[in-house]
């Protein structure tokens, strides 16, 4: 026979309703055994909830996302840049630069975005690169300052030479870069019927004639006339433009005026200065729309090469 209040008390799920069962004979309820053994297995609530904050973001603690979305942001511009350059194909290959650098700026993007990356960084080694980054982003924007300066160049009336630098000559005719050159010339030299041009430009393994030819020709389509168009046709970068232009005049005495392009004024005349050229002014020809970026930065890496090359 059971007593009562064991009776009553098996029917409890307390360890001391549990003990008194046991005293009375009374199975234990496998509904505690079940409960028992699944509180050992829970992972606290709050633990539990954190864990799955952080599998839900994606990320270990240590990234730094906002500056993850800019690199992310500049990269995708980047390479979007690139591609829409390539397909207007305008341009040389140096418009590939792009997707490298858009390449690099999502590796970048992704590398912050990861705390687990981040940790595995030495210290060292992020310092270094932060300094280096901040010192490329000073010279760059220090260089285009002075690129900037020149951009809207116009010269004085009434130089004795206006030298048209040269550049790619295709099969139909001058390139948009060139025409714009071109175009600025004559402009100036219909205003100046006392100025002589000076064409200079060699020939590229991709151009059927000289670029000196071809903007003679173009030149006197326009109107201006034959004797007043002098050339040099052997010269292959804008160093060379200068140093052979020279021969055909007297550039401690003349007064000279530069065409080219905007992004290009502030390099082709700070060569001039350094060459001998004592009277010289630029006078800067447009730019084809959506051509400034890669304009201006394959100019940044040109004034780099020419100072370290002592041309500047």
């Amino acid at each position: 026979m059971v007593d009562q209040g064991c009776a009553i008390i098996a029917t409890s799920d307390s360890p001391l309703d549990s003990a008194c069962a046991r005293r009375c004979g009374l199975g234990i309820p496998e509904r505690y055994n079940d409960m028992k053994r699944r509180d050992e297995k829970l992972i606290p609530f709050l633990k539990s909830r954190r864990t799955i904050q952080i599998e839900k973001r994606g990320y270990t603690p240590g990234g730094h996302p906002v500056l993850a979305g800019i690199f992310g942001i500049i990269g995708l511009l980047c390479v979007i840049y690139c591609i829409g350059v390539g397909v207007t194909g305008f341009g040389t290959y140096f418009f590939l630069i792009w997707g490298a650098i858009g390449a690099c700026c999502l590796a970048l993007a992704m590398i912050l975005r990861s705390g687990r990356a981040m940790k595995a960084i030495p210290v060292w080694i992020k310092g270094i690169f932060c300094a280096l980054f901040c010192i490329g982003v000073f010279l760059f924007g220090a260089v285009e300052a002075r690129i900037f300066s020149q951009y809207n160049a116009q010269a004085p009336p009434g130089a004795d030479f206006l030298i048209i630098l040269g550049a790619q000559w295709k099969d139909t005719g001058p390139s948009e870069v060139l025409r714009r050159r071109l175009d600025k010339a004559i402009g100036y030299l219909e205003q100046n019927p006392g100025t002589r041009a000076i064409v200079t430009g060699g020939q590229g393994g991709n151009e059927s004639i000289p670029e000196a030819v071809g903007m003679r020709e173009y030149l006197m389509q326009a109107g201006i006339e034959e004797e007043r168009i002098l050339g040099e046709d052997s010269s292959e970068r804008t160093y060379q433009n200068l140093v052979f232009s020279a021969r055909l005049l007297n550039p401690e005495e003349d007064s000279v005026v530069i065409v080219t392009n905007n992004f290009h004024v502030f390099r082709a005349v700070s060569i001039a200065k350094k060459q001998g050229y004592r009277n010289v002014e630029g006078l800067a020809a447009g730019t084809p729309l959506g051509s400034e970026p890669n304009n201006l930065l394959r100019e940044f890496m040109g004034v780099v090469k020419d100072f370290f090359v002592g041309n500047l």
